[in-house]
């Protein structure tokens, strides 16, 4: 599913911006098991994936057993920030990928000010993520309850409240504490686009999702991107979009006239 997302949406979305014809160095964090790269070590593309999750990481070897024979891709079960880039890696990335990640990291302005120590100088990171506002920008899909997983918005109740719900549907300890913690985390269009631009980065390119391309493998859904008008109007946008997509650089040359 991520493979096949990856190929038919984000490549398609990045390629008028980065010359896909000739090799790349791409850096996923966050890439769970691998599908989205796998679409990119298919091109010819050098890959490198960091992931948290060691469990994951396994499963990525597996899937990609062919790829790292041939030095195609390298997988990491690391911490971004423990990264030393020196002697972890060859070279900077022409592109970093985060997909469903900015989301849950804390301190995004902190991780973004760390970020394009990776990029080259023309270098470009694309993200996809869902809004906090959305219907489940909570990722409260992930409830055990039924009532819960399927119920839109409550998310966004204050956090005491919307603990107590979660307590009183029955949901774990572990499970209330890892959706308050993306309560905590969780990204809106507005916050993530004021990181950037105090952070010295560029838009090159952005599509807001009335309904996002992932969901067309998990529940058949036709992607479709916001309509110009609702797409101008953030406070219809924000409760609307399932999904944005945004392609950044850095401003290297804003920096050093500072």
């Amino acid at each position: 599913m991520q493979f096949t997302n990856s190929r038919d949406y984000i490549i398609p979305f990045i390629e008028d911006h980065i010359d896909m014809s000739k090799r790349l160095d791409v850096l996923e964090i966050g890439s769970g098991e691998a599908g989205v790269l796998k679409a990119f070590t298919e091109l010819g593309h050098r890959c490198v994936g960091i992931e948290l999750s060691p469990t994951k990481t396994e499963i990525a070897r597996n899937f990609m057993t062919e790829e790292l024979a041939d030095g195609r891709i390298t997988l990491m079960a690391k911490n971004i920030y423990d990264v030393d880039i020196e002697k972890d890696f060859k070279s900077n990335f022409d592109l970093i990928i985060l997909k469903d990640v900015i989301e849950h990291i804390h301190d995004q302005k902190k991780f973004m000010s760390f970020l394009h120590k990776f990029l080259k100088v023309d270098g470009k990171i694309f993200f996809g993520f869902p809004p906090w506002q959305m219907p489940f920008g909570g990722h409260q899909q992930v409830a055990n309850s039924k009532v819960l997983s399927a119920m839109p918005y409550y998310h966004m109740l204050p956090r005491q409240i919307y603990k107590t719900v979660l307590e009183t549907f029955g949901e774990s300890p572990q499970k209330v504490n890892t959706m308050l913690e993306i309560k905590d985390t969780g990204i809106s269009i507005e916050r993530f686009e004021k990181i950037v631009r105090e952070e010295n980065y560029n838009i090159v390119k952005k599509y807001t999702y009335l309904i996002n391309p992932i969901y067309k493998y998990k529940f058949g859904l036709t992607p479709r991107k916001q309509v110009g008008l609702v797409a101008s109007i953030p406070v219809l946008r924000n409760f609307l979009s399932t999904c944005v997509y945004y392609l950044i650089d850095y401003q290297h040359s804003k920096v050093k006239n500072q």
